[in-house]
């Protein structure tokens, strides 16, 4: 075998090829990093923004989206006097009539932005148990809470939503009351009234759901009544299993994201090929030369492959140093939450394997031709 110092000398022959490798193998297990923080941050607050233990009451037909749903609000109520195993806290049922709409938001004279807004009762701090208020207090007539994600998701400053903030829902004018923290769900970029404010300014009668959470009783109970009720016209769905549809729906989306890093990091290896091509083509008699003295092509190859996978592993060092600093902690927002990218072992994984596949692979070609030629031709090469 070849001492590895050959190889990394042979590393700093043309410092210029070598920066080229590093930072071209650096773009490519970055963008690998993002796309794998992109799908798992998207995947991660979709999968536990639902919580087993919860039912949604939905319009039936409209199991796919809260946003399409209707339900009479008298269906609340029914509920509550027919179910049986519902959570309770003080005596009080874990029961929320809510309303679900996208609605326009402004900040003074700006530009009007969408929001999902959820108008609600206390009775919704009884189920959505994550929630918590991180300031202010509990909206009530005439004022909003905001998750601490909303400004990320709107467009704006995070001081624009502190409480003691006017803001424009339409065309009614509110005060933040508070900010509250949901951790790792869709609720943290959403903006929370008063039902009945919510009620009155979109002219609606009607229910989008009623959430409620099951303390001793079971799904098929909660179903059942559904379809024993076939006045009220309504569907039950666990809200785990909600979400789960909706991960499902957003699977092209995190599909695009790896699509795009696939495209870049092709052209990068195209690029990184041409460049070992370049790097290696001089040395077609040098490599004959250790051919001559005994080295076999096996151990030759595998310093040639040495030679490009610590280059590679240069840019991947790199690489990750810029996600850490750069990636780690960026809010990205998308039609209906925001998600924070983290740099989790897992994404630091894939950037890992990525670089070793770089240098690996791409080592393979370039090592070949100069290989392959036989040898005393090789030897009377003029590279």
């Amino acid at each position: 075998m070849l001492p590895i110092g050959y190889a990394i000398r042979n590393l700093f022959r043309d410092p210029a090829r070598l920066l080229q490798t590093v930072l071209g193998s650096g773009l490519v297990v970055l963008m690998v990093m993002v796309a794998a923080a992109i799908n798992g941050g998207m995947k991660d607050v979709l999968s536990t923004s639902g919580s087993p233990d919860n039912v949604l009451l939905l319009g039936a037909g409209s199991e796919e989206s809260v946003l399409r749903s209707e339900i009479a609000e008298r269906a609340a109520g029914i509920a509550e006097a027919s179910l049986t195993g519902v959570g309770a806290v003080a005596g009080v049922r874990a029961i929320s009539p809510e309303v679900h709409q996208m609605t326009f938001i402004a900040v003074d004279e700006g530009e009007r932005q969408q929001a999902f807004v959820r108008g609600v009762t206390p009775r919704s701090l009884l189920v959505h148990r994550g929630m918590v208020m991180q300031e202010g207090h509990f909206p009530k007539s005439g004022e909003i809470m905001v998750g601490r994600l909303a400004w990320k998701r709107l467009g704006l400053s995070a001081d624009d939503l502190r409480p003691g903030k006017r803001i424009v829902v339409e065309d009614v004018s509110t005060t933040v009351s508070g900010v509250f923290v949901a951790p790792g769900t869709v609720m943290e970029s959403e903006v929370w009234m008063p039902l009945g404010d919510l009620r009155s300014l979109s002219l609606r009668e009607n229910l989008s759901c009623v959430v409620l959470r099951l303390d001793e009783g079971e799904f098929s109970d909660v179903d059942l009544f559904t379809k024993q009720r076939l006045d009220l016209e309504l569907a039950a769905l666990r809200e785990s299993d909600y979400f789960a549809r909706l991960s499902a729906f957003y699977a092209p989306v995190r599909g695009m994201a790896w699509m795009t890093a696939i495209l870049i990091a092709t052209g990068a290896v195209l690029g990184g090929l041409n460049t070992l091509y370049a790097a290696f083509a001089p040395r077609i008699r040098e490599i004959a030369a250790l051919q001559a003295i005994g080295y076999g092509r096996g151990p030759i190859m595998f310093s040639l492959v040495q030679e490009s996978t610590m280059a590679c592993l240069c840019g991947t060092v790199l690489a990750a140093l810029l996600a850490l600093w750069v990636v780690d902690g960026i809010t990205v927002s998308f039609s209906i939450g925001s998600f924070v990218l983290r740099v989790t072992p897992e994404v630091a994984a894939f950037g890992l394997c990525t670089g070793l596949a770089l240098g690996v692979l791409g080592a393979v070609p370039p090592g070949l031709r100069c290989l392959l030629p036989p040898l005393p031709s090789a030897l009377r090469s003029a590279g």
